[in-house]
């Protein structure tokens, strides 16, 4: 019986961009916060003494000048050397751009996969073998898996590898294969990484995203860590998820249909936000707000936002004092027309409601949107670089964000405008 941990998108360092743009936000905790990630992956490790830890791609964040990053793994690398864990890595797209991993001179229990074909490590201890490759370069759209070797036999064999597989949401397409090409490997356990949400893909053989190990941002929510195995007499009896984030991004949705005066809709928004601190306890949250449905404080709300915004964000230091961090309150609310009466006047309502609707929210399918985007970003100065931890408003987190605030304004606009 032996056990190993299996992790991916440690995006060690990540400038977690935008965050600069919140004077009120505890900047100094969110971005230590995959550091302090890696060293619970490092403690769980050593506490369960597991003979092995795979790291599936994108461990840094692309091109680093600092090299405090460098030193800070190489310390938690040296605490499994000590502990007589080995380490096994592949690189990601975000890997593959960094100085720091081409510079980096590891203890010897880590080993980088090779980058230019499938490599295969054999553990003779524990009748394991691990295949794995790394990405050369950073738009690695190659399907790796192909070339992978057959498994071992008698042995336990793992497939380490960073993959969209066949395409996932919000992810760009980066070594793809299909599920058919890891089972006709005949592998015992593939162990990928890329996609930041827990996913398990198959169970015969097992396939799995553990998720990365620390959310960044708003759109990584809920929890985040990696994933524990635990395999007896050749085969998988335990795959569990560990959380090992230390800042939990989350969101709660208000609906506000109905509502009359705002003292009502503060003590809605008061009790959502206490039930998310209370399932997330202990941890950093950082919350999202999110109010819609059809009510008349809809123009209020609108006219008075930055006041009210502010009065939501007391409530959130009243509910858990500093433990809770309003990251952001989005206004979705409608007048009293509804969607469906507004849509029922004609045809030509219903078309535009419907258009308003079906736009798509990633920047790369709406048209043109590229371009309008570099030519304000070559506008900005230097200070909005992201690289030095700025705001980077052609990042595609930003810029879903703007198409959906768009989308969720002009649809106000027009179910408050319409007149029957």
């Amino acid at each position: 019986m032996f056990s190993f941990i299996h992790a991916a998108d440690v995006h060690l360092d990540s400038p977690l961009q935008g965050l600069s743009r919140y004077d009120e936000a505890p900047a100094d905790a969110i971005r230590g916060a995959t550091r302090r990630a890696f060293e619970s992956l490092v403690d769980l490790a050593v506490e369960e003494h597991v003979a092995f830890v795979l790291l599936a791609g994108d461990l840094l964040d692309g091109e680093w000048r600092d090299h405090q990053t460098g030193i800070f793994l190489n310390k938690q690398f040296g605490i499994l050397e000590r502990n007589n864990i080995r380490v096994f890595v592949v690189a990601g797209n975000h890997d593959a751009n960094s100085r720091i991993s081409k510079a980096l001179q590891p203890p010897q229990n880590v080993r980088y996969m090779s980058t230019k074909r499938p490599e295969s490590m054999l553990l003779d201890d524990l009748g394991v073998v691990v295949h794995g490759q790394g990405f050369k370069t950073q738009k690695t759209e190659d399907n790796l898996a192909r070339e992978f070797p057959k498994a071992q036999l008698g042995k336990f064999n793992i497939g380490l590898l960073h993959t969209s597989l066949n395409g996932r949401e919000g992810h760009d397409t980066y070594a793809p294969c299909s599920l058919d090409d890891l089972k006709s490997k005949d592998y015992d356990y593939w162990a990928l990484g890329h996609v930041h949400e827990r996913e398990v893909v198959c169970r015969d053989p097992l396939v799995v995203f553990p998720g990365c190990t620390q959310g960044r941002h708003a759109r990584e929510t809920g929890a985040k860590g990696c994933t524990l195995v635990r395999v007896d007499d050749g085969r998988v009896v335990r795959h569990d998820p560990v959380n090992l984030d230390v800042v939990r991004w989350a969101q709660v949705e208000v609906d506000a249909s109905g509502i009359e005066n705002e003292v009502e809709l503060n003590d809605k928004v008061r009790g959502a936000m206490r039930v998310a601190a209370d399932t997330h306890e202990d941890l950093l949250l950082a919350l999202r707000v999110v109010v819609e449905g059809t009510t008349r404080l809809h123009r209020p709300l609108q006219a008075y936002f930055e006041c009210w915004r502010q009065q939501v964000r007391s409530l959130g230091a009243e509910i858990a004092n500093d433990r809770v961090w309003v990251e952001k309150v989005v206004l979705k609310t409608h007048g009293q027309k509804t969607l469906e009466e507004a849509a029922a006047l004609g045809e030509s309502i219903a078309g535009l409601l419907a258009s308003v609707m079906a736009q798509p929210t990633t920047v790369d399918k709406v048209p043109g949107l590229d371009k309008v985007v570099a030519e304000l970003k070559a506008k900005l100065p230097p200070a909005f670089d992201a690289g030095e931890g700025g705001f980077d408003p052609a990042s595609a987190e930003v810029m879903a964000e703007v198409i959906d605030e768009a989308k969720a304004l002009l649809l106000s606009r027009l179910l408050t405008e319409v007149k029957p």
